[in-house]
């Protein structure tokens, strides 16, 4: 035997909110998207965030460098930075091809009409062997004499023409 529980109400959907609407509360309806959890507008704790990224950067010793490679080797550069010791491989490339002239007192005294004391290797070569009269040969450190024999067996065969 089949109980019937009343009358059966069928409400289309454009009514709904007719019955819906007095049993919700006084709370404000709710915009859709994203709660927010700031008084600033997002524009400004964007720009405050990336504010705050900068500071980190700067404090944990990260410059931004830019500058132009063709799409193949920037790709791999950008992969190969997230390889661990990358950094440590790149510092020891650069510290071949480049040579600080600060570190070596001929050298250095070689560069003095120079802004940067940044040099390539064979450019350092160049001035060591063009400029030999200047250079105190007597009291080369071991160190300045070794990246000396090291340039010339590089880019003079072996020899400094002098």
């Amino acid at each position: 035997m089949r109980e019937t529980l009343g009358p059966v109400k069928y409400v289309d959907m454009a009514t709904y909110q007719g019955y819906v609407a007095p049993m919700k509360t006084d709370a404000k309806p709710r915009r859709p998207g994203r709660p927010r959890v700031s008084r600033l507008p997002r524009a400004e704790q964007l720009r405050r965030a990336k504010r705050e990224q900068r500071e980190r950067d700067r404090k944990a010793g990260f410059v931004l460098c830019q500058f132009k490679l063709k799409r193949p080797v920037a790709e791999r550069l950008r992969r190969a930075l997230a390889i661990p010791g990358f950094d440590a491989a790149l510092g020891g490339f650069l510290d071949e091809a480049i040579v600080d002239a600060r570190e070596y007192p001929n050298l250095r005294l070689l560069c003095w009409n120079r802004a940067d004391p940044w040099l390539a290797e064979r450019d350092a070569f160049g001035l060591y062997e063009g400029n030999w009269r200047f250079v105190d040969a007597a009291n080369l450190s071991g160190r300045e004499r070794g990246l000396i024999d090291r340039l010339a067996a590089k880019y003079g065969n072996g020899v400094l023409n002098v």
